[in-house]
């Protein structure tokens, strides 16, 4: 098959990124043909391009329809969908919150899949789609590139924040603040705290506590660290064979971080660490959570896609026009609210480069102050022993 997959950007390590890469790689050792398409590529496109798979910013550039979009974010996925309208669709849909991850309704998308029940949810009870056309697979690690840790010593000394929202703006200081009690060293990795990581399977395994959620805390997990979930929207519990059946299907997100993150609530998580529960966790998601079976379950609903698109034949053309103008007049509010948002930066950055030209204009005039002859003298007055008595007989 050949299969065009799209995402919003492809810059960063960050979660529906990395999705892309793993299932892009993986249907080409299927041996299928997969392209991405993404209006922002960068180093991650890169890695995609290193790996083989063809790479775009311009639909225009692929020549060869594809026998089925794999569309992730709303936008890119459309656009493919009303740029190669022989195409069916399968929706991909990576999270409960963010405003990229609603699911469009086009007549060519067939299947939606959810990688967490949570996002089930949003598909079937917000977005009004069919539950018959949802279908859950749940999130996946890269069992080759995650290997496991040696054993884990008898208490945490060393802990990393693994999240790219972490910083000192959000909820940094909270856990830096609970490791501090415990006697455990802190460290941060993520885009936010200006420390992006593109090797997290070398990094990862020289932490023996980890502060993560969804993706990141399976990843963590499948080498072998200790996890409490964590990110800027609440805490939630240290992972432990015993709760993981049931934070698993929920992808260790946002429905499980229903506390505050407050450096009392992760001390309480921190000290319930168990080097051999660890282990045991850290097991059943090398047992359970690898990525070939999720993948070749989406290239069996690939299969399925096109095999219905042929059954049905081509879609009404009026029936397309109208789902795509209803989704451009849904769009129409977040891209007023977009640009609104644009200006109001747009006038701080230039409130900020006025205020950075006037610091730049005072340190100016105090250099050429300090190069006179009266600065000289004054400098000389204040070091000198004659002023120092002075100033003592008068106190």
């Amino acid at each position: 098959m050949r299969v065009l997959l799209t995402n919003g950007a492809l810059v960063n390590r960050a979660g529906s990124e990395l999705y892309l890469l793993e299932v892009a790689t993986r249907l080409l050792a299927l041996g299928h043909s997969p392209v991405a398409y993404s209006p922002r590529l960068g180093p991650l496109a890169a890695e995609l391009r290193a790996a083989t798979i063809p790479v775009v910013d311009d639909l225009a550039a692929v020549a060869e329809p594809p026998d089925v979009i794999h569309g992730q974010h709303h936008l890119p996925a459309m656009t493919a969908l009303l740029h190669f309208p022989g195409a069916p669709a399968l929706f991909v849909s990576h999270g409960w919150a963010p405003w990229e991850e609603a699911p469009p309704r086009f007549p060519r998308i067939l299947r939606y899949v959810a990688v967490d029940y949570t996002t089930r949810e949003r598909l079937v009870s917000e977005a009004g789609i069919p539950p018959e056309r949802v279908e859950v697979v749940l999130n996946f690690v890269d069992l080759a590139r995650f290997q496991p840790r040696g054993p884990l010593p008898p208490a945490p000394r060393r802990a990393l924040v693994f999240s790219n929202q972490a910083s000192e703006a959000t909820y940094l200081p909270a856990v830096r603040e609970a490791c501090s009690r415990l006697g455990v060293e802190l460290d941060v990795a993520g885009v936010a705290a200006g420390r992006p990581e593109a090797r997290p399977e070398a990094l990862l395994p020289g932490y023996d506590l980890i502060f993560a959620k969804g993706r990141s805390a399976l990843e963590a997990m499948a080498v072998g660290a200790a996890v409490v979930l964590c990110d800027q929207s609440g805490s939630g519990p240290l992972v432990t064979a015993e709760g993981f059946d049931r934070l698993r299907p929920l992808n260790f997100g946002i429905r499980t971080l229903r506390e505050p993150v407050t450096p009392d609530v992760l001390a309480r998580e921190i000290r319930r660490y168990d080097p051999a529960d660890a282990a045991e966790v850290s097991r059943r998601v090398r047992a359970e959570a690898g990525l070939e079976g999720p993948v070749d379950r989406l290239a069996v609903l690939y299969e399925e896609v096109i095999a219905e698109h042929r059954e049905r034949g081509p879609a009404p053309a009026a029936g397309e026009s109208r789902a795509a103008a209803a989704y451009l007049q849904w769009l129409e509010p977040y891209l007023q609210e977009r640009s609104r948002l644009a200006a109001e930066r747009d006038g701080l950055t230039v409130e900020r480069d006025g205020l950075t030209a006037q610091s730049e204009a005072l340190r100016r005039n105090l250099a050429a102050l300090q190069g006179t002859a009266t600065w000289r003298l004054r400098e000389r007055l204040v070091r000198s022993p004659l002023l120092r008595l002075y100033r003592a007989l008068r106190r």
